[in-house]
């Protein structure tokens, strides 16, 4: 994944500091900014609108996100949120109990990407 962002140091402040994605590489140089993060293994989660209507319902409590939203399992979600909201980030709504058991908190980092901090049921 690649993420274009207006504001690279916020962006780098929220994914880097505050999500604790650790730095591979760094790649800058005259013709722009570039930094590679580590973000671990990922997955890709298909949702059709009625879906994707239904878990911003329960997160947030009403329709928010937009086609891509970053889903991020976390130890903590409410103190994940508060790093990334001290780096810059936003937070969108209070950490939520999803119907299934994780914890789960909604924020949005500068870019405008919105981020669910989820702690699985069994971690909890």
């Amino acid at each position: 994944m690649a993420l274009t962002v207006a504001d690279f140091d916020r962006a780098l402040a929220v994914y880097r500091d505050g999500l604790g994605l650790t730095e591979l590489a760094d790649w800058s140089s005259e013709q722009g900014r570039v930094v590679l993060l580590d973000a671990g293994r990922a997955t890709l989660e298909l949702f059709d609108e009625r879906q994707a209507e239904m878990v911003d319902a329960i997160e947030v409590g009403r329709r928010v996100s937009g086609t891509v939203r970053l889903a991020l399992r976390v130890v903590n979600g409410a103190e994940a949120a508060g790093r990334l909201v001290a780096a810059g980030a936003e937070q969108v709504a209070a950490p939520v109990t999803t119907p299934w058991g994780d914890r789960n908190v909604r924020v949005q980092a500068p870019d405008g990407m919105q981020l669910t901090l989820f702690t699985p049921a069994e971690a909890g």
